[in-house]
């Protein structure tokens, strides 16, 4: 036996058992931990109706385009969670530009009664996934006049409601302060049944 046919046994065997090691004991491992562990984050962090029906997931933004509703940030991939991304355009580029002041003419339609010097810029630009469910809290409470006039409701329990679903930052360091738009949304259903 030369010595090229004594090294191809040993590589093909390394070989079987580093495919079966990465690409189904690792795997199983991680899934197996992480369904023990955060069972609901590990199926994908859905978010039910009281139909027990899933509605989304707390961690993919979705789009409402109904005035009744909290509006979430623009999103370039149009909220389809099987494609994330941005165009990754610099501040002066002017596509960003239009796309930006075409979301601003929207704004001022939506809610005539809020300056533009006022709009966050959350709510004009998109994240980098283009698929983020938060805005900030800033951005909630200044769409608040605009909600609570189509649903007939009290402002002051629309700014309490919004207040109840500020999500602090990570660890009380990490990020900015957030408000989940489907989950706000939810709640604002429940709360005008």
């Amino acid at each position: 036996m030369n010595e090229k046919q004594s090294i191809v046994g040993p590589i093909l065997r390394l070989t079987v058992v580093m495919l079966v090691l990465c690409c189904f004991l690792y795997p199983l491992a991680v899934t197996g931990v992480a369904q023990a562990i955060f069972p609901a984050k590990a199926e994908g962090s859905f978010i039910y109706n009281e139909k027990d029906e899933i509605i989304g997931s707390e961690l993919i933004g979705q789009q409402f385009t109904s005035p009744r509703y909290f509006h979430g940030r623009v999103s370039s991939v149009e909220y389809k969670g099987d494609s994330s991304g941005s165009n990754n355009y610099a501040p002066s580029n002017k596509d960003l530009v239009a796309r930006t002041e075409q979301s601003l003419e929207e704004w001022k339609k939506a809610n005539p009664t809020v300056p533009v010097s006022e709009v966050p810029i959350d709510l004009v630009t998109n994240s980098g996934s283009g698929l983020d469910p938060h805005i900030s809290p800033a951005a909630a409470y200044v769409q608040v006049e605009h909600v609570a006039k189509e649903r007939g409701m009290n402002k002051a329990t629309l700014n309490q409601l919004v207040a109840q679903h500020i999500e602090m930052k990570d660890l009380g360091l990490f990020g900015e302060d957030k408000v989940n738009v489907l989950k706000l949304n939810v709640a604002l259903d429940q709360l005008t049944k």
